[in-house]
């Protein structure tokens, strides 16, 4: 297959510093690629190359003549037009057709307008146009609206629609899932997975990067790699180079070993959520970081609370919240949050998350109902609109002169050495501090009192791969309770033991997990799969819903025997550890040994065969959640292919 797009020797410089010396790379037509790298590696920069914004200093860009690139305007519409209208307009050539057969006298020149509708699908459009707004998260009302009602980052979803409805035969996107939820999130890797021409995409969602994408294009100190697979295919080939290059062996076996040590701690606490089981997996796959020689990923530090607080942390009767009386956002809240508790908070944008998130930490007061124990609780509180509200000209060791005032100097920067901030970098102004350090300063504010309940509310916007990955080591390691809002399926699986969706007015848990939640989603919105009509073009297929109603039926019938399985085992684990514990109260007590040393050598010997069976009993309640998940991943590869 040839390559239809050509990056040829190519070599740039922003003010003096290169960013690509002799960069070469060619991407087969039709291949769905992620380009990767650090922030601040140049990505951007190479998508605007390719689109013609930018011209490098050597070398050249080459695709296949009469090739469409299409990339999402920089400026989201905001005009009286409704917002399918808004879409639609973005096909000027099936526009400026329509606008041209209305007034149109000449027969010969009609015919020839309507056969060149007929040929580019123009009839189609709208169908097309209504689907991929709906993938997006707009109803069939809210595509009536005018674009100026909307705020910023659902303007951007509209600019997306417009460049997915034309089609283009390479489609650049740049971190598209920033100004998208979880659930468009979601629906864009199904509808990318089956987009019929070349695609180009950065992003730093692990998620979408294994499930939408067929290589991945790493750019490193101004050179281009294109590995073939998703993003776990490309961490193993990276990892593997360097484990010849830099012996790493010694370093990786202790990281396995601490991740084991905190899977089996989990294991013995797991609850009966399907969300828990996918966590054990998710951290079963887990491998240490791939870190760049001269340029290692910064962990995040997380301090443990002090104290800790008995259970339930908080507790929520009939809450009914909102910034208006009598017009609550939320209402008939009935939750709790417990000590050890790891809740996703999942739901489209709009719906209330961040709402709910300031009704935990503190910064919303109910409308209605009895909030039990927030007052007890130190909540850190970590939000995307933060970043805009650091003060420009302060520096991170301002912010821990702040907080550290009695302590010495050498203290303060040992402090913000944990949390990944270098000399030079503590005493840089915010100004010049990248996204990403600008975000890591948020969480070491956010975190630094230890409290017991972290809210995250979207932290990875401004993270790369491996910082993300550093973030689910971080979060992992911390005893606190987290209540996290993101768009990032890879983070809430591996951090996650909860669901609870915010729809409807109110919040209710989720029982099952994020692969059914995905399939739900998918069946409601249609998964943007596209079927040929008779004149060549694609068209959004009829009846979706339905099919995607009865696709999933048929999908739990099936899975219902490993699902029963899984259950009894985990049945059997619980019901172990309760005989365990009982005899763990028993031979705790000094007294038994002198009342009665016969009970107790026999208690003893009871409670090593118990061990041995609930070990036995462990591992084969993680064989039936692999099978029962192995098949129910599946399923749902089979469902969208």
């Amino acid at each position: 297959m040839h390559a239809m797009l050509h990056i040829n020797d190519l070599s740039y410089r922003i003010e003096g510093r290169p960013i690509f010396e002799g960069a070469t790379a060619g991407i087969p037509t039709g291949h769905k690629v992620g380009l990767v790298g650090r922030n601040g590696a140049g990505k951007t920069t190479l998508l605007r190359i390719i689109a013609g914004d930018l011209a490098p200093d050597m070398g050249s860009i080459t695709v296949a003549r009469n090739t469409r690139i299409g990339h999402v305007a920089q400026e989201a519409p905001g005009g009286n037009d409704s917002i399918i209208d808004t879409v639609l307009a973005a096909d000027t050539e099936r526009a400026s057709l329509i606008a041209e057969a209305e007034h149109a006298s000449n027969a010969h020149r009609i015919a020839e307008i309507h056969e060149r509708l007929n040929d580019i699908g123009a009839h189609a459009a709208p169908a097309r146009a209504a689907q991929i707004l709906s993938g997006l998260g707009f109803d069939d009302v809210a595509q009536q609206r005018a674009c100026k009602e909307l705020s910023g980052g659902w303007r951007m979803r509209v600019a997306l629609a417009s460049v997915l409805l034309l089609e283009p035969e390479i489609l650049l996107l740049d971190e598209p899932t920033n100004y998208l939820d979880l659930e468009g999130a979601m629906w864009l890797e199904s509808y990318l997975k089956t987009y019929p021409h070349t695609v180009l995409i950065v992003s730093h969602d692990r998620d979408l990067l294994n499930r939408a994408v067929t290589s991945i294009l790493h750019l490193d100190r101004g050179k281009l790699t294109l590995y073939s697979g998703g993003y776990d295919d490309f961490e193993e080939a990276r990892r593997e180079k360097q484990r010849l290059e830099l012996k790493l062996k010694k370093h990786q076996d202790e990281e396995r070993r601490r991740i084991q040590a905190f899977i089996d701690r989990f294991k013995a606490k797991a609850t009966k959520a399907a969300q828990a089981q996918s966590r054990v997996k998710a951290l079963a796959k887990m491998q240490p970081i791939a870190a760049q020689v001269d340029e290692r990923v910064k962990p995040f530090y997380l301090p443990n609370p002090a104290k800790t607080l008995a259970s339930p942390l908080m507790r929520f009767e009939n809450v009914a919240i909102g910034y208006t009386p009598g017009a609550p956002v939320l209402r008939d809240l009935n939750l709790r949050i417990d000590q050890d508790d790891r809740i996703a908070l999942l739901g489209q944008n709009g719906n209330g998350k961040s709402t709910f998130a300031k009704l935990i930490a503190g910064k919303l007061e109910p409308l209605a109902g009895s909030v039990f124990g927030a007052k007890k609780v130190d909540v850190g509180y970590f939000a995307q609109h933060q970043l805009d509200e650091l003060n420009p000209l302060r520096s991170p060791y301002d912010h821990m002169l702040d907080l550290m005032p009695e302590a010495t100097e050498a203290q303060r920067r040992t402090r913000l050495g944990t949390y990944g901030f270098s000399a030079d970098k503590a005493d840089t102004k915010c100004a010049n501090l990248s996204g990403g350090e600008k975000a890591r300063l948020l969480l070491a504010l956010a975190a630094f009192h230890a409290p017991h309940l972290l809210i995250l509310d979207e932290p990875t916007n401004h993270l790369d791969v491996d910082s993300r990955e550093a973030l689910v080591h971080a979060l992992a390691e911390y005893e606190g309770a987290v209540i996290l809002i993101s768009h990032d399926r890879h983070l809430i699986e591996a951090c996650a033991d909860r669901l609870w969706v915010v729809r409807g007015g109110t919040v209710k848990s989720y029982d099952g997990d994020m692969d059914s939640y995905r399939t739900d989603l998918l069946a409601e919105r249609g998964t943007g799969a596209r079927t040929k009509s008779s004149n060549g073009k694609m068209e959004a297929p009829r009846d979706s819903r339905a099919d995607q109603r009865r696709a999933a039926a048929d999908r739990r019938a099936s899975l219902a025997p490993l699902k029963k399985a899984m259950q009894a085992a985990e049945k059997n684990v619980e019901k172990l550890g309760v005989e365990i514990a009982r005899l763990d109260a028993l031979l705790a007590d000094p007294q038994l040994y002198a009342k009665d040393p016969q009970r107790a050598q026999s208690a003893a010997v009871e409670r090593g065969q118990l061990a041995k069976r609930l070990s036995e009993a462990e591992d084969a309640w993680l064989v039936a959640s692999e099978s029962y998940e192995s098949a129910n991943s599946d399923a749902s590869d089979a469902a969208d292919a």
